[in-house]
């Protein structure tokens, strides 16, 4: 199965409605019933599947079936074909998270053929590469149904350690609008580019505040919240002042901290800007936009969700991760208690030669067999 998912070249860009149909097929060949959700193209889709009673309760296995482009990556092994090479399963998205997608079905096709006693879903989305962009479809499906999980595992590579939190990501945009003119006669109009510049120098103080007295969390690699720029635009060509600059720029936040509160920050430094723009001409300045974002995971390590997932895994204690995850939705909207504890390492995610091994996989296995019967069992 995770052969034929890597074949798939489901890349966030490109339609992956042959991966879902796929998936729906082997599903039904068990007798498994699923919902295609489609987007507004019809090219790209989620899949919903319920194995066993309708009854509420249950389990939900998340995974995103999207992966990030090869475009540019040197890699060893062909990225859209399994390799097995001394215990590693070569290709994109063996790690990132195809290998816990097909470990899910796996599991599903076992449960088909077992006397459940309350549920095991399967919810697989599209676009979560591009910030969980597919998922609230899915959600909405689920907040429409009668009857709910009870706990979710989103299946991100943690090497099999069971997470309970990652921070929050919001996405914005911005826009910075000068006056074009003669370069020889720059000073006599308002270059965007140098705009931006003070736009991404006054982030990089925001940052710098954040990391000195912003709160703090031990459990991540970084334990503070973090502002970063991706990307900058603008200008024509080199004889002409720019008249417009876009910067891109993301916030992960960590729970104590709100989106709403950064964005506060950010909008107060776009309109320091404006205002000092606006006394050399008119109609210029800055403009913020919020772009996409999803909430951060901050699961009680105490509860009773962890502590089951802790039972499947024989794991002792919890982690934190520093990617964000679709587990934040399905617990901010739905109050479903989610967890984070999938096969692999996201250090392998995202890179040339991208792999999972097969110890990773024979683990998320023994963990999804062990839930099946905790499900035969009635939870």
């Amino acid at each position: 199965m995770l052969a034929c998912l890597i074949a798939f070249a489901s890349v966030s860009r490109d339609p992956n409605r042959p991966l879902i149909d796929w998936i729906a097929e082997v599903l039904a060949g068990a007798g498994i019933d699923s919902v295609v959700i489609p987007d507004e193209t019809g090219g790209k889709a989620n899949l919903f599947a319920t194995i066993g009673p309708q009854v509420s309760g249950g389990v939900m296995l998340s995974g995103h079936t999207d992966v990030v482009p090869v475009d540019g990556q040197d890699w060893t092994y062909p990225p859209f074909e399994l390799t097995e090479d001394g215990g590693r399963l070569y290709g994109r998205g063996t790690a990132d998270m195809k290998g816990f997608v097909a470990s899910a079905m796996r599991a599903a096709l076992r449960a088909a053929d077992a006397d459940l006693k309350v549920p095991l879903y399967l919810a697989f989305s599209y676009d979560e590469e591009l910030g969980c962009l597919g998922v609230p479809s899915l959600i909405e499906h689920l907040r429409l149904s009668p009857f709910k999980p009870s706990l979710c595992i989103v299946g991100e590579p943690t090497a099999m350690a069971v997470a309970t939190g990652h921070k929050g990501k919001t996405a914005f945009r911005a826009t910075c609008k000068g006056v074009e003119g003669h370069s020889a006669l720059a000073p006599m109009a308002l270059n965007a580019l140098h705009m931006g510049c003070d736009y991404v120098a006054g982030l990089r103080a925001i940052q710098a505040d954040i990391e000195a007295q912003g709160d703090r969390d031990g459990d991540y690699d970084v334990p503070y919240s973090t502002v970063h720029v991706g990307r900058m635009s603008g200008g024509v060509a080199l004889n002409i002042v720019p008249n417009n600059c876009v910067v891109d720029f993301e916030v992960r936040n960590l729970a104590t901290e709100t989106t709403e509160g950064f964005e506060a920050r950010f909008a107060a430094l776009a309109d320091t800007l404006t205002a000092e723009a606006r006394t050399r001409a008119p109609d210029t300045g800055v403009t913020l936009s919020r772009l996409f974002g999803y909430p951060g995971l901050n699961t009680d390590q105490a509860s009773e969700a962890v502590a089951f997932v802790k039972s499947l895994t024989g794991a002792n204690g919890t982690i934190k991760v520093a990617f964000g995850t679709e587990a934040g939705l399905f617990s901010a909207e739905l109050g479903i208690p989610c967890v984070v504890c999938g096969p692999g390492s996201m250090a392998q995610g995202h890179k040339p030669d991208e792999f999972v091994t097969l110890e990773q996989l024979d683990r998320c296995d023994a963990m999804l067999d062990g839930l099946v019967e905790r499900l035969i069992e009635g939870f």
